[in-house]
């Protein structure tokens, strides 16, 4: 490998790292992506890494000659247990051995029941298991950066929406329902307000913390738009799709009946909460230091229903 720090290294081909990888891509940027599974397909500034992150010695390789480390990796939802920690704990290594900047995707899990709009000063009270594990895994990443043993920045998001995102409540299931005319699914009260933020505006808010200094040491609420309902935002990606795409909220009991047979849904019940309280994200911190906000609703509800209509409406 190149061991001049010019390469940019993704950890995680999943929903967001592929995105992260272009968009360096974009600026001429070389990218190593790596992951656990074969290859992906080749392209120009693109290496492609496979291995186990766990293994500190592959970990160790993943991060020579970086000059960036983006941590977009996220485990099955049932197998946070046992892989969240060690994975993250690869990533740090990477960035330690290295010498790279470390910038790591998080979520909202660890505010629990936040009162109020959730900023990063919020007070960090889990009221799940998902969320004690990423209480302490911000507590691990920020204390690499305290020591002086890495530079660390996180970055947050809430509850993703936009084109291509199978693992979200907006992924095929949504789709080939409200197109079909059935309803939409939502796990909690589909009238309370709820931060959704856009998949393209976290790969590039990601990036953003990565080429600014200003960003180490410190936790950032990615751009995000104004809450707004489930219901609402279904209606207007409906809109967009030409359909009447109406909201039913699943019942618990329907839940808990396929976390039966689906270990997916057993981790779900614990997260219900946050549809049931207005789930608020304040991104006024990140918008003002890095002088950018959300992709505008419409525009990202437009561009999400023109890849949708090309994906899920062929046959039409």
């Amino acid at each position: 490998m190149n061991q001049e720090n010019n390469v940019h290294v993704v950890l995680g081909a999943g929903q967001i790292g592929p995105r992260v990888a272009q968009l360096l891509l974009a600026q001429g940027k070389k990218v190593r992506l790596v992951r656990q599974s074969p290859a992906g397909a080749a392209q120009p500034g693109l290496e492609w890494l496979s291995g186990d992150i766990r293994d500190l010695s592959f970990a160790k390789r993943v991060g020579e000659g970086a000059a960036a480390i983006y941590d977009c990796m996220n485990p099955p939802y049932h197998r946070w247990h046992d892989l969240l920690l060690p994975i993250a704990r690869g990533g740090m290594h990477a960035a330690e051995t290295s010498g790279a900047p470390l910038v790591a995707l998080d979520c909202l899990y660890m505010y629990g029941k936040s009162v109020g709009a959730m900023r990063e000063e919020s007070p960090l009270l889990p009221v799940s298991k998902k969320g004690r594990l990423r209480a302490e895994l911000a507590d691990l990443r920020l204390a690499t950066h305290a020591a002086g043993r890495s530079r660390v920045a996180i970055g947050r998001a809430s509850d993703f929406f936009g084109a291509d995102l199978p693992l979200s409540s907006f992924g095929d299931r949504f789709y080939e329902r409200v197109l079909s005319g059935k309803t939409a699914e939502c796990v909690g009260d589909p009238e309370m307000p709820h931060s959704y933020t856009y998949v393209e505006d976290v790969a590039r808010g990601l990036v953003t913390l990565g080429q600014n200094e200003a960003a180490w040491g410190h936790v950032w609420h990615l751009p995000t738009n104004p809450a707004e309902s489930t219901r609402s935002l279904v209606a207007r990606l409906g809109r967009a799709l030409g359909v009447d795409a109406r909201t039913a909220r699943v019942p618990k009991l329907v839940i808990r009946g396929l976390g039966l047979f689906m270990p997916f849904m057993r981790e779900v019940p614990e997260m219900i909460y946050q549809w049931e309280q207005p789930y608020v994200l304040d991104d006024s911190r990140f918008v003002s230091t890095f002088g950018w906000s959300a992709t505008p609703v419409d525009d990202a509800v437009a561009a999400t229903a023109h890849w949708a209509s090309a994906r899920f409406m062929k046959a039409a």
